[in-house]
């Protein structure tokens, strides 16, 4: 229950705002909006109330909404279109307009991640690593792969050598550290490999031993790559920042989002990276009902809810049959030969792009299912 009540919280927001970005620019060049609707309505068993030229509801199905304009073929696959064009539909508007439209969506769910990150940083802080390499704390557990690529929990290297609290760091295969970018950049390509370290303790006392590292899994742009991991944390101190730090801060942390987004969907198109990792529907409900029950709670569920409305955006604008960035390829192209591209070979685009998200929608579950109880 906490799972279904989170996910539907995380989710709902981002995607009703994108949904009123497009509503709120089809009203400002004058297109008509024949549907707006919070949630999916199946079967008809929504709530539903014409107002005007528009009709506006609430879909039985929380989990996702739409808006349905004049002059476009979308994924209700409506294709009766006149040969009459009126003013007020999307194929009379130019290709500027059209893509105002249809990137209104995009926009909104960027800002949604700029706002929460902002609100978040402005109310809490940020968290600033000392320079002198002493240890605040030891990770007992890191995450690896296994034989067959899936990820597992073992103990750190920094558990095993018995490094503690309030230890400083000296030397790593022969090269002093003096900061905690010193130990990154040495170890960092020395995954499952054995390295030298020296230290001292709180008492003064100097040791040195030698311990194999950790191979992590991190995203390197569009393929996963093995980090080396000692296990071990730093000092840190809260800043508080101003409001415009905050902005500045916000908007760089979602653009991050959206780069690392792209690369892991450029890695899964390439095949660097597995299918297996692709999460769904199910595992977002995971991972929002563990947010909901963790220590910081509502705030990681806002951390959470930010990282999804950037996804949100970003796929919304990418080039893919179905999605607003489709549409946008297609508006562009109508743009550039001047004319309407044939009503049947639209009809087949946006019924090939319905096929491969319900696809897509399937395949995650599936997926998610054997990740979560596999």
């Amino acid at each position: 229950m906490i799972s279904f009540l989170s996910i539907i919280f995380i989710i709902s927001i981002p995607i009703f705002l994108h949904e009123l970005g497009h509503f709120l620019a089809a009203k400002s060049i004058g297109i008509k909006v024949e549907k707006f609707y919070v949630g999916l309505n199946l079967f008809g068993l929504g709530i539903k109330k014409k107002i005007n030229d528009t009709e506006y509801g609430i879909g039985l199905f929380p989990l996702g909404g739409y808006v349905k304009v004049s002059g476009i073929i979308d994924e209700s696959l409506d294709s009766n279109q006149e040969d009459e064009i009126h003013d007020y539909e999307f194929r009379f508007k130019s290709t500027l307009q059209k893509l105002w439209f249809l990137s209104a969506g995009v926009i909104m769910n960027f800002l949604l991640s700029i706002f929460i990150f902002t609100c978040l940083f402005y109310s809490m802080g940020t968290t600033e690593l000392i320079d002198e390499p002493i240890v605040q704390g030891i990770q007992e557990d890191v995450q690896t792969f296994d034989n067959q690529n899936d990820i597992q929990t073992v103990k750190s290297p920094a558990y095993h050598l018995g490094l503690k609290e309030g230890d400083l760091i000296l030397m790593i295969d022969d090269k002093n550290i003096h900061n905690w970018k010193d130990i990154s950049s040495t170890i960092y390509n020395k995954a499952d490999s054995n390295i030298v370290i020296q230290w001292k303790s709180s008492n003064g006392v100097i040791y040195e031993d030698n311990i194999k590292l950790v191979g992590r899994p991190i995203l390197n742009k569009y393929k996963i790559e093995k980090q080396g991991v000692l296990g071990i944390v730093g000092q840190t101190i809260n800043k508080e920042i101003n409001i415009f730090e905050s902005i500045s801060l916000s908007t760089k942390r979602t653009y991050d989002i959206i780069v690392s987004s792209f690369y892991g969907f450029i890695g899964i198109i390439s095949g660097n990276l597995p299918l297996k990792y692709i999460s769904g529907i199910l595992g977002i409900a995971n991972e929002a009902g563990k947010a909901a029950q963790s220590d910081y709670g509502f705030i990681s569920l806002l951390f959470l809810m930010a990282f999804i409305s950037s996804n949100l955006g970003l796929i919304n604008i990418l080039p893919i049959p179905g999605l607003d960035g489709g549409h946008a390829a297609i508006a562009i192209i109508e743009g550039f030969i001047g004319k309407e591209l044939p009503v049947r070979i639209k009809y087949s685009i946006q019924f090939f792009g319905l096929l491969l998200i319900l696809f897509l929608f399937t395949f995650t579950i599936f997926n998610d299912v054997k990740n979560i109880f596999g």
